[in-house]
């Protein structure tokens, strides 16, 4: 199997136009200080703003009796401190919810909805839970999609590990690296399906990135016939963290 580029993708979710996001964390702001066009001082008053809708809200805990460990928080004011290894990754913790766009030879063109959760119990990994819907022309949902689960790590020398597994059939590896402090790109170098999974479903990409407004973007690339070409991306919204 090829591997792809490592050539930065440039992170243009195949969703419409951009939309007004109700969330940030402390940590987005700080991050924001390095956007064209974006001082500090908006950066920090954007974040402010912006979590007086989501700086309450948590993923709930499974209400079957207390664990000796810690439980999983989407929220960085919530739960255990976050691990200092993950600190480059900081960004990402919360709830995303959004709409995007998918391609792909199993099912062609359809729109989806999505629900993204980065959450940490204070060990140095990063928990991922991705859920997805499609969606008809009028925008409504018509029934469960494809789910994501895995985990983010990252070394200390900033190279990614991203372990990801598909309800489809999929389990893939992926390695990157940050792209600067709001954007993270990983690649597929181990990508194994099974007999009932997608047989046709080339190694590829990802990048997923904060937008100017702190919307969540991530694009999935694939390789079709040696070319990498866009296979599925999504707009989401912070609604926790």
């Amino acid at each position: 199997m090829s591997k792809p580029s490592r050539a930065a993708t440039k992170l243009v979710p195949m969703t419409q136009e951009p939309q007004n996001t109700p969330s940030d964390t402390p940590g987005d702001a700080a991050a924001a200080q390095q956007q064209p066009g974006l001082s500090g001082n908006d950066a920090v008053n954007l974040a402010a703003e912006q979590s007086k809708n989501t700086a309450h809200r948590n993923i709930p805990p499974l209400d079957l009796g207390e664990l000796p460990v810690p439980d999983d928080t989407a929220n960085l004011r919530h739960g255990p401190n976050i691990h200092d290894g993950l600190l480059a990754l900081l960004p990402l913790v919360g709830v995303w919810r959004g709409e995007g766009k998918a391609d792909t030879e199993e099912d062609g063109r359809y729109s989806f909805g999505q629900q993204i959760i980065f959450a940490h119990d204070g060990e140095n990994y990063l928990t991922y839970e991705s859920r997805i819907w499609k969606l008809d022309e009028e925008g409504q949902p018509v029934g469960p999609d494809q789910r994501e689960s895995g985990f983010w790590r990252i070394s200390l020398s900033d190279e990614i590990e991203f372990v990801c597994t598909h309800s489809t059939g999929v389990a893939e590896i992926f390695y990157g690296e940050p792209v600067n402090e709001r954007a993270w790109q990983v690649e597929s170098a181990s990508c194994m399906v099974t007999s009932t999974g997608p047989s046709r479903l080339g190694s590829g990409k990802r990048l997923y990135g904060l937008m100017p407004n702190n919307d969540l973007g991530w694009v999935d690339e694939r390789l079709v016939d040696g070319e990498l070409k866009p296979r599925m991306s999504a707009q989401l919204k912070r609604v926790a963290g």
